[in-house]
């Protein structure tokens, strides 16, 4: 997964897997956008609630984005979570 932080014209803050990009547009899977949910907490929902399904492929004109960076360790773990079909045990120590 190519999971970036993907911030818009609009304003919004989106979380998604970059599966590919030309010089026009980027192709991602999963948008999701951070949502405050007070005392200093942040929660995930869809980009475009109407979508029809995980893992359909987007592609958005990059004129539409100011830019696209990395993002929280944390943040990437959660979504991957999310989206991914393999659970890992992600950045947790464990005692042998």
């Amino acid at each position: 997964m190519n999971v970036k932080l993907i911030r818009m014209w609009s304003g919004e803050d989106v979380l998604a897997d970059i599966v590919a990009e030309d010089e026009d547009f980027i192709t991602i899977t999963n948008p999701i956008v951070a949502v405050p949910a007070g005392q200093g907490q942040v929660g995930f929902a869809p980009w475009s609630p109407l979508l029809p399904s995980k893992g359909l492929e987007i592609k958005v004109v990059k004129t539409y984005i100011v830019f696209i960076t990395e993002t929280q360790e944390q943040m990437v773990n959660n979504y991957r979570d999310m989206f991914s079909v393999i659970q890992t045990p992600g950045d947790k120590k464990l005692i042998i």
